[in-house]
């Protein structure tokens, strides 16, 4: 839970902050301007000898110079120092609310000088986040001897929000959700519901509620985007976007969230034809049918079948997408799932990329749950043990043709993966894959965690890139791990 503030925002307002000085390439708001006062429990520049403990999780150094970032977790908030130098060294804090990839509006925040006679010195503390404006922040510390170069410690953050692998990954996540556009990574469509879902998903099982503002902020902001009610030209977004509310409505029991969730499975199903005997068209652009869309398509409608009391509308479309999908010929020799179907509806026989082996296994496992076949849990199982082994590469789930970056749609992949992975596993009673997923877990949080509890595209190891779509993949597996 969030502390409470002792200090009010007329206050606040009131305050006044060192003004800011342009240093470098490294600290990039101009010098006339002073960033606003943040307060939450305190406010900005109070004295550190007020903390209650003291902890630094990240150092630099610079010609002999110690530069520390120093975390208060009591009250969330962190000061920098400066050691082993000499008068007119400088020291100061940036503070970024986007993961640090910008920090102008919190850009030398106590920007100080070691004063004469002295060996070091330190700036006053500073809050980390902003609860007032939704701001997830990040510090780092950063020093320069008198007229030398600069140098910065790696950002951090309190353990506020981050008392679990899960929740500091979540944290680290909402980093990236855009306070104007109310969108992941500030446009994230499709990809952007996978995220929310990630954040929603980690809210009902650790119980942190602190995000929970996401989804009525994503949903009042964008409910009139692109085709309205979330819908659009592509399907298979569509799909995403009508789980994320499904899950919301799981959560919150909103009705609109469920009425927006039948809209957008309405609007797959009326773009159902008989091109290749039947199935959900990627596009309203073409007759193009791929796996991913029918899986969202199926996982949807029995998702609805479940939740309206004595539906029958949502139950036979289920049913008629398994008995389209299961002989369509997309599930390979291998028990593994391409991408979709030729012009002449023979399997394409282009990768069989993570997230369409995941989604079917949700999807199944819905299913499931509205017919109460058993049969259908015997097919997920037969599923995923193929997809368990066969994309596993030194014992980590790796997606095929894995790159190097966290941006595009690639990324958010291995999330949807574990996901329906995770839901199949708590449905069967012997948990057959909690031991993998646990391994890609303690594999991606010892080899792939930078201090700021961002994650990259290689759980096992290596690379140091970040983004949200990699980072709601791993919050999708540590949510998987921990249930």
């Amino acid at each position: 839970m969030k502390p409470a503030r002792s200090m009010s925002a007329t206050l606040c307002a009131a305050l006044t902050t060192l003004s800011t000085l342009a240093v470098g390439g490294l600290s990039s708001a101009p010098a006339s301007a002073a960033p606003a006062v943040v307060c939450n429990k305190y406010c900005d520049a109070r004295d550190p000898a007020l903390s209650t403990h003291d902890r630094v999780p990240a150092t630099a150094t610079v010609s002999a110079r110690s530069i520390a970032l120093h975390f208060n977790d009591a009250d969330a908030m962190g000061w920098a120092s400066i050691d082993n130098g000499g008068p007119n060294d400088r020291v100061w804090l940036d503070r970024s609310m986007d993961g640090g990839l910008t920090w102008a509006s919190g850009s030398t925040l106590g920007d100080t000088s070691v004063p004469a006679g002295g060996r070091g010195w330190r700036t006053q503390m500073y809050n980390v986040d902003d609860w007032n404006t939704q701001g997830v922040g990040a510090l780092r510390a950063c020093g320069q001897p008198a007229g030398g170069p600069i140098a910065c410690t790696p950002w951090a953050r309190t353990t506020w929000n981050a008392g679990s692998r899960s929740t500091a990954a979540a944290t680290a996540l909402m980093m990236s959700f855009d306070r104007g556009s109310k969108l992941f990574g500030g446009n994230g469509w499709w990809t952007g519901a996978n995220a929310l879902t990630a954040i929603i998903d980690n809210i009902r099982i650790t119980g942190m509620n602190s995000y929970a503002y996401a989804m009525a902020d994503t949903y009042e902001k964008n409910i009139n985007a692109q085709g309205g009610q979330f819908r659009n030209e592509y399907l298979d977004d569509t799909g995403w976007w009508g789980l994320a509310w499904i899950a919301a409505y799981d959560l919150t029991g909103d009705r609109r969230y469920l009425d927006t969730a039948r809209t957008d499975a309405d609007h797959m199903y009326a773009n159902w034809n008989s091109t290749c005997g039947g199935g959900v068209r990627w596009s309203t652009n073409g007759n193009y049918k791929n796996a991913i869309t029918n899986e969202l398509f199926l996982h949807l409608a029995s998702a609805l079948h479940n939740r309206i009391p004595g539906d029958t509308v949502y139950l036979e479309r289920a049913k008629s997408e398994w008995n389209w999908f299961q002989r369509s010929g997309m599930i390979n020799g291998d028990r593994m799932i391409n991408d979709g179907l030729t012009d002449s509806c023979a399997n394409n026989g282009q990768p069989t990329w993570t997230y369409n082996q995941g989604v079917i296994l949700g999807a199944l496992t819905e299913f499931y749950k509205a017919t109460g076949d058993a049969g259908l849990l015997t097919t997920a199982r037969g599923l995923a043990d193929a997809s368990t082994v066969r994309l596993e590469t030194g014992g980590v789930l790796r997606e095929p043709g894995e790159g190097d970056n966290c941006t595009g749609d690639g990324p958010s992949f291995k999330g949807a993966y574990v996901r329906g992975l995770g839901v199949l596993n708590r449905q069967l009673p012997d948990r057959p894959y909690a031991a993998a997923l646990t391994r890609w877990a303690n594999s991606a949080y010892d080899r792939n965690r930078n201090p700021l509890d961002q994650y990259g595209p290689h759980w096992a190891g290596g690379n140091s890139a970040t983004g949200y779509g990699c980072q709601q993949s791993v919050l999708d597996l540590l949510n998987a791990a921990t249930r």
